[in-house]
C-alpha cells in the first residue's frame, strides 16, 4: 500500500467535487474499473449453490474471495448480512473486517459501499419483517410508510450498511406476475407518493435508497418474469415512468436499479435513452445507476444483443449503468476496450465520479474512515419496530364484504381451517429473510416471533373453543385433509377459512420473484376446500392472505364475510384477528382490483373506454368483483357538499376541490377519501378515470371534516400524438368517493386556452388539506 497521507481527496473540508477530481486523477484504469463493481461472497454447502437463483451460473467465472475481487479496490460489498444466517454483531464485525482488508491491501485504501435488500425490512436474521409493499399501498398512508422506511434505514446504518435496494416502483399491469407482492399496486400516483415517502424515510436515516426496476419490468408479456415488454412509448411514459420521476424530482433518490426486461426490443441495461436521456438529462438525476444482479452478463447470455462479456460491459457503461452487481464481471474486463479505443476512458471516468461522490458523502474517502458499526448490538426487532409493523398491518387489512357476521362476538365454537391459518411464513413476502434465506436453514425457524392466525385467535378469544384443521396445503394437490376440515366446520357456529400464498423464489412458492401464475384461481386445491366448507351451511368468513389478488367470484356471494390481507408481516396474525373480532376497525383499501374470474387478464382499472366491459362487443367482462380503492369499515362514511373553486382554469392554473366527509356510524373509524379525474375528450385514448388525489381521514363517530384537494392543470397532462407531454384544453370530470367504482359526487370544470407543452419540471402531486367541519 502506497502512503497517501495529505492527499486532497482525503480532506472533508475540501469541496466534494474537488476531492473526487483529485482522486480520479490519481487512479489507474484498473483502479477506476474496480470502483464500478461489487463482490458477493460465494456460499458453499448443501442446498445452497444453485438454490438461490437460476442465474447464478453468470458469476461462475468471477473472483471467489474478496481478496481476489479487491486487488485494485472495490465499489460495493453485496449482502454481507442478507445471504446466510448471521447475528448482527457478528455480521458487523465481518463487514468491518472486509472493509479494513480492502483499505489495508489496496494502493488507495478506499472502502466499499455495503448494500442490502430492505423491501419488507432489513433482510437479515432477527430483523423486523414488515408487511409487503402491496400491504403498504393498502394503507394509502405515505406518512406511515415514511416512518417505516426511517426505522429500516436506522437499523441498517447501525450495523454498517450504506445502501438499500428498495423501493420497488413497478406499476402492476397483470396480477399474474409473481412480483405483484413487491409492488404498491396498479395506480401510478399511489405508487409514486408512497414510494417517494419510502425514499425520503430511508435516506433521512443515512441509507442510499435504490429505485427498482427501471423500467417496465412489471408489464412483461404473459406476466412471465423477465419476459419482453410489449408496450408503446405513450403507455410507458404515462403509466410506468411517473413513480420514478417523482422519486427522483421530489425524493432526491440517490440510486436507481435497471430492469431485467427489454421494452420494444431494447434491454434496459443497454438503453441509453432511458438511463441517461430520461433519467439524467430530463429529470436531473445525479446519483448512481446500479445493475440488477447479473443483468449486464444477461445482455450476451440471454438477450443476445451483444456477442461477448466485454461488449456487454461497453454497451451498459455507455448507456449510463454505473455499477455492476452483485459481483464484477463485464466491467473488470474493460481494460482492453479502453486501450483499443472501443470505449473512451472518459465514459469510465463519468461513472467513477458518481461512485466516488457517494463515497465522499458517506465519509468513505476520509483519511481515517470510521468503518466500525455505529451500534453492532442494535435490537433489529425492537418493540418500537414491532409496534410500527403492527400499525401498518392493521391499517392494511381490507374488509371486502360482510353481511353483519363481523365482528365476531360471543362465538363459543369456531372452526379455523386453511393453509394460511397456522403457518406464519404465509404472512411474509418473498424478500423477507425467513422466506428468502431461512427456508434453506430450517434449524433457525423464522428467526423472530411470528404469531400465526391460530395463535392470535386463541389469545384474543380465550373462552372460545377453536378447532383447527389445515384442510389442504398452499400449493400441493393434496385433498386428504378436506374431510377433517368439513367435520370441524360442521360442528362450529362460524368457520374462518384462511387461504392464499406462501411466498418464495423461482417457482418454489406461489408468490414472489419467478413465481408467476397461469391464472388467478387460488393456488393448489384451496378453492375445493372453500367450496367444501361452504357446503356445510356453516357461515364462512373467508380470509385471503396473499401476494396478489385472486379471483373470488365463484363463491364470494356465499361467504358471510371476506377479508383480504396482502402478506401483512410478523404482526399480521394479530392484525387480522383484530379485524375479525372488532378490536380493530378495518380501514385498508385495495391497491389492486379483486377479479371475478380467474381468466380475462390482464386487468387494470386504468383502462380506456374499450378496455372496459363493452356489452355485446365481447363476451368477456373484465369488471372486477371489488374495484381498486374499495374497502369497508364497521362504521359508515358519507360525502357531501362537493364544491369547485372555479368552473374554468388556464392551462397552467389550478382548481380547489372541496368535499365534506362525515362518520355517520357509531364508532371511530378511518376513511380514504379518493379523488378521480376523467378527461372527457382527448386526442388519444385515456383511462376512463384515474386517481389524482387521496386523503386518509380519522373521524370520531358523528364527526366530519372538510377535505380540500388542489388540482393543478399539470395533473391532467398526458403524452399526446406527437410524443410530447401536453395539457389539452377541454372538459374534465372530477369525482369523489369510496373507490374507483363507488363515486357518489362529481363536478365538471374546463381548461381553456391553447394546448400547452409540459417540458421539464411539472406539478407532480395534488396538495391536500383538511379542516374540522
Amino acid at each position: 500500500m502506497v502512503e497517501t497521507t495529505g492527499e486532497t481527496w482525503h480532506d472533508p473540508a475540501v469541496p466534494v467535487d474537488d476531492r473526487v477530481e483529485a482522486l480520479l486523477a490519481a487512479m489507474t484504469l484498473r483502479e477506476k474499473l474496480a470502483q464500478l463493481g461489487g463482490f458477493w461472497e460465494p456460499q458453499e454447502g448443501e442446498g445452497v449453490d444453485g438454490d438461490v437463483a437460476p442465474m447464478e451460473d453468470a458469476m461462475d467465472g468471477g473472483p471467489r474471495t474478496i481478496e481476489a475481487a479487491s486487488v485494485h479496490g472495490l465499489g460495493q460489498i453485496t449482502r454481507a448480512f442478507g445471504t446466510k444466517p448471521i447475528e448482527p454483531a457478528e455480521g458487523a464485525a465481518a463487514l468491518e473486517q472486509m472493509q479494513r482488508g480492502i483499505v489495508a491491501r489496496t494502493r488507495l485504501g478506499i472502502p466499499a459501499i455495503a448494500h442490502e435488500e430492505c423491501l419488507t425490512g432489513f433482510t437479515t436474521l432477527g430483523a423486523t419483517v414488515y408487511p409487503t409493499s402491496l400491504a403498504w399501498a393498502a394503507t394509502f398512508s405515505p406518512e406511515l410508510i415514511g416512518r417505516m422506511a426511517s426505522r429500516i434505514g436506522a437499523d441498517m446504518r447501525a450495523v454498517g450498511v450504506h445502501q438499500g435496494l428498495a423501493p420497488v416502483l413497478d406499476v402492476v399491469r397483470d396480477y399474474r406476475w409473481g412480483r405483484v407482492e413487491e409492488t404498491m399496486g396498479e395506480d401510478p400516483y399511489l405508487v409514486a407518493t408512497l414510494g417517494t415517502a419510502y425514499v425520503r424515510g430511508l435516506q433521512e436515516s443515512g441509507i442510499i435508497a435504490t429505485l427498482k426496476h427501471f423500467a417496465g419490468y412489471s408489464a412483461s408479456r404473459g406476466a412471465r418474469n423477465h419476459a419482453p415488454v410489449p408496450m408503446g412509448p405513450r403507455e410507458f411514459a404515462d403509466v410506468i415512468l411517473p413513480p420514478f420521476e417523482m422519486a427522483v424530482r421530489l425524493g432526491a433518490v440517490r440510486s436507481v436499479m435497471n430492469s431485467y426486461s427489454d421494452v420494444d426490443g431494447v434491454p434496459a441495461a443497454a438503453n441509453g435513452e432511458l438511463l441517461t436521456g430520461i433519467l439524467r438529462d430530463q429529470w436531473g438525476f445525479t446519483g448512481t445507476v446500479v445493475s440488477d444482479y447479473w443483468s449486464i452478463p444477461f445482455l450476451d447470455m440471454m438477450h443476445r444483443v451483444t456477442e461477448n462479456r466485454v461488449d456487454s460491459g461497453v454497451a451498459a457503461l455507455e448507456a449510463g449503468l454505473d455499477v455492476e452487481l452483485p459481483t464484477i464481471d463485464a466491467y473488470a474486463q474493460l481494460t482492453s476496450a479502453v486501450e483499443s479505443g472501443v470505449l473512451k476512458e472518459s465514459v469510465v471516468d463519468t461513472a467513477v465520479r458518481r461512485v466516488l461522490r457517494q463515497k465522499a458523502e458517506l465519509g468513505l474517502l476520509d483519511r481515517d474512515p470510521d468503518l466500525a458499526a455505529p451500534d453492532a448490538g442494535v435490537d433489529l426487532d425492537s418493540a418500537g419496530n414491532r409496534a410500527l409493523a403492527a400499525e401498518i398491518a392493521e391499517k392494511s387489512v381490507v374488509l371486502l364484504d360482510h353481511n353483519g357476521i363481523l365482528p365476531l362476538k360471543n362465538v363459543a365454537n369456531l372452526a379455523l381451517v386453511g393453509p394460511t391459518a397456522a403457518d406464519p411464513r404465509t404472512f411474509l413476502g418473498c424478500y423477507s429473510f425467513p422466506n428468502h434465506v431461512l427456508s434453506r436453514y430450517e434449524e433457525h425457524g423464522t428467526g423472530i416471533a411470528i404469531p400465526s392466525l391460530l395463535d392470535a385467535l386463541r389469545a384474543e378469544l380465550p373462552e372460545a373453543q377453536i378447532a383447527y384443521e389445515q384442510g389442504v396445503p398452499v400449493r400441493e394437490l393434496d385433498r386428504s385433509g378436506i374431510a377433517a376440515a368439513v367435520e370441524a366446520a360442521t360442528a362450529a357456529e362460524v368457520a374462518v377459512v384462511a387461504v392464499g400464498d406462501l411466498a418464495s423464489l423461482f417457482g418454489r412458492g406461489t408468490s414472489g420473484e419467478g413465481c408467476d401464475a397461469a391464472d388467478l384461481a387460488l393456488p393448489g386445491v384451496q378453492a375445493e376446500l372453500v367450496e367444501a366448507v361452504l357446503a356445510t351451511g356453516t357461515p364462512v368468513v373467508l380470509v385471503v392472505v396473499s401476494g396478489r389478488p385472486y379471483a373470488l367470484g365463484d363463491f364470494a356471494d356465499r361467504c358471510a364475510a371476506i377479508v383480504q390481507a396482502f402478506l401483512p408481516g410478523e404482526e399480521g396474525g394479530q392484525a387480522i384477528t383484530g379485524v375479525l373480532t372488532g378490536r380493530i376497525n378495518p380501514s385498508g383499501h385495495l391497491p389492486v382490483g379483486v377479479p371475478k374470474s380467474a381468466g380475462g387478464q390482464p386487468g387494470t382499472y386504468l383502462a380506456p373506454p374499450l378496455g372496459q366491459y363493452s356489452e355485446g362487443v365481447s363476451n368477456i367482462d373484465p369488471t372486477p368483483l371489488f374495484a381498486f380503492g374499495h374497502g369497508r369499515s364497521y362504521t359508515e362514511f358519507a360525502y357531501s357538499d362537493l364544491e369547485l373553486s372555479a368552473e374554468t382554469i388556464a392551462a397552467d392554473g389550478s382548481v380547489d376541490i372541496a368535499v365534506t366527509v362525515a362518520n355517520t356510524g357509531d364508532r371511530h373509524g378511518e376513511d380514504v377519501v379518493q379523488l378521480y379525474l376523467s378527461d372527457e375528450v382527448a386526442q388519444v385514448t385515456r383511462p376512463v378515470r384515474e386517481l389524482v388525489g387521496y386523503a386518509r381521514v380519522a373521524l370520531e363517530a358523528g364527526a366530519a371534516q372538510r377535505v380540500v384537494f388542489t388540482l393543478h392543470a399539470d395533473r391532467t397532462s398526458f403524452t399526446g400524438r406527437e410524443g410530447r407531454r401536453i395539457v389539452e384544453p377541454g372538459a374534465f370530470t372530477v369525482a369523489v368517493g369510496h373507490s374507483s367504482a363507488d363515486l357518489p359526487l362529481s363536478e365538471r370544470f374546463r381548461i381553456e386556452g391553447a394546448v400547452r407543452a409540459v417540458d421539464g419540471e411539472r406539478v407532480l402531486t395534488t396538495d391536500v388539506r383538511t379542516t374540522d367541519h
